[in-house]
């Protein structure tokens, strides 16, 4: 590698270093007040514009709400939120997402996801889990306008289903695989 492929590698690794630890610091650190009511909150806004999310939250055995995710990089980067364990109407437990990636991608947004856990296992794997990793252990289904059209509350057979929400920000792609929720004092 030549000195000057080094230099410039140095400088897009310390700009994306820079830009994911001041945008996913404004992620985190809120009480747990804050976390109630902006995961009540965010499920309301999810709910009006996927109303097939608010029909089978009836059948849901508990919801993760991740109010609001910031994703951040350039070539590496990473997304962090802090998020709530709702059973019924309450708060169960607080945990958070974080993702780490590579590859094509600059920009920051944020985001928020919500994930359905429909079965007695999904939830007893996010309880006993030192931390779920999102593609390992219970099955996880994304939902988007497409998939949500072919689905009713009696063809619900999959673990868990996810839905992202709130989009904002400039940058391409958004998938929570590869996430790991990890529960968290509050």
């Amino acid at each position: 590698m030549t000195q000057s492929m080094r230099f410039f590698l140095s400088i897009v690794l310390a700009t994306a270093s820079l830009a994911s630890a001041s945008f996913l610091n404004t992620a985190g650190a809120a009480t747990a007040e804050d976390l109630d009511v902006d995961s009540r909150q965010a499920l309301q806004t999810l709910y009006k514009s996927t109303p097939f999310a608010e029909s089978i939250s009836h059948n849901a055995k508990a919801i993760l709400v991740f109010p609001k995710i910031i994703k951040a990089g350039l070539v590496f980067g990473g997304s962090y939120g802090e998020g709530v364990l709702l059973e019924g109407k309450k708060v169960e437990n607080y945990y958070n997402s974080v993702t780490g990636s590579w590859g094509l991608q600059a920009g920051a947004q944020s985001y928020g996801y919500a994930v359905f856990l429909m079965t007695d296992k999904a939830v007893d794997y996010i309880r006993k889990s030192k931390g779920w990793e999102i593609g390992v252990g219970p099955t996880v289904v994304m939902v988007d306008e497409g998939v949500a059209k072919n689905l009713s509350s009696t063809t619900v057979k999959d673990d868990a289903y996810a839905f992202i929400f709130d989009q904002q920000g400039l940058m391409a792609g958004i998938s929570i695989e590869g996430t790991k929720i990890s529960l968290i004092k509050r």
